[in-house]
């Protein structure tokens, strides 16, 4: 996946819609951190229901998959994992879109999410403590060491732009300290 594809096939035409997102998950973690591939692009996104109709006509059916209008009403009204996947289907490069419902961590997030240039185009990334979070969250799920070798990747090359008191803070809130210590350690 190269970042020119993503952004032209998946985040671009969200970013028309005008519908607020942030990136998160791996493509985050390598622009804060060491390159990895990946095959797909994790998403926050603020989506109503018109938001949803938006979604659903910038990403059309012959070259899209697509949930239906109804499945991403269901997610919208769930407590707990709103998810849902774009996927391309030539590439299948795919957006695993996640909905910010409201979590105030992703609030907290939206409010402080960063403008970046990625293939001439302005994309919203979340912020780097965000990022983390997130990524020890899905450790915990998962138990998948990649988690923290994304961690680790991102406290090496962009460690400086930490705000540690806020991490600690953010950490606290979830229960993730232990977890944070062990991916300083990894």
């Amino acid at each position: 996946m190269t970042a020119p594809d993503v952004f032209r096939l998946l985040l671009q035409p969200l970013h028309e819609t005008g519908i607020e997102y942030m990136i998160t998950g791996s493509v985050a973690a390598t622009a804060y951190g060491e390159p990895r591939m990946t095959n797909d692009v994790d998403l926050i996104v603020r989506l109503d229901l018109p938001g949803a109709a938006l979604l659903h006509r910038a990403f059309p059916e012959h070259s899209y998959y697509v949930p239906p209008l109804e499945t991403m009403e269901e997610e919208r009204q769930r407590a707990r994992f709103r998810h849902f996947n774009v996927i391309h289907h030539e590439t299948a490069l795919r957006a695993d879109v996640y909905l910010a419902g409201d979590d105030p961590l992703r609030a907290w997030a939206f409010e402080r999410r960063r403008a970046e240039t990625v293939a001439g185009q302005v994309v919203w990334f979340a912020p780097i403590e965000y990022v983390i979070v997130w990524k020890l969250e899905y450790y915990e799920l998962s138990g998948s060491d990649r988690h923290l070798r994304d961690i680790g990747g991102m406290v090496r090359i962009s460690g400086g732009d930490i705000d540690m008191a806020t991490l600690g803070r953010l950490l606290a809130e979830r229960g993730l300290e232990r977890l944070w210590e062990r991916a300083q350690a990894s």
